[in-house]
């Protein structure tokens, strides 16, 4: 089965959308507040709106490279590899994105690092599983298909 860039791409942007939906969420849970967009336009000095159309890009670039690298190495259904999956842009943004933002490594200076880190950690697994499982239904849908025409 060949790989659907724009299924990768579908998925990217919906595991994004759900993952911005939890983090908006996140204050009424007692959680603290998560507006990457905001935060990537302040980051890179451009108009909100931008930041978060950079969020949903960057969530589609990583669904792409999903599919195309590591979906066929991962173990489990797609909603387990695709949070498998999660944890990698989890860890890069913890000790890459947070220190560039001001943050610092896994969120230190931030009031409530743990938090973050975890906020972090369950938008990256909601993200990841979406992800894995959009792209996972069509992904066994072929793999279905193909051993019943041979």
């Amino acid at each position: 089965m060949g790989k659907n860039i724009g299924k990768a791409a579908a998925a990217g942007l919906l595991g994004t959308f759900v993952m911005t939906i939890v983090m908006l969420m996140a204050p009424l849970m007692g959680m603290p507040p998560m507006p990457i967009g905001k935060m990537l336009a302040g980051f890179m000095g451009i108009p909100e709106v931008l930041g978060w159309i950079a969020h949903f890009m960057i969530g589609t670039v990583l669904a792409i490279i999903y599919v195309y690298v590591f979906a066929s190495r991962l173990k489990g259904n797609g909603f387990i590899r695709g949070a498998v999956y999660g944890l990698l842009p989890w860890f890069a943004a913890q000790i890459m994105v947070n220190p560039m933002m001001g943050a610092g490594i896994f969120a230190v200076n931030t009031p409530s690092p743990f938090l973050m880190v975890m906020g972090s950690l369950i938008g990256h697994l909601i993200y990841g599983a979406v992800v894995g499982g959009v792209y996972g239904v069509e992904h066994v849908y072929h793999s279905t298909e193909s051993a019943v025409q041979h």
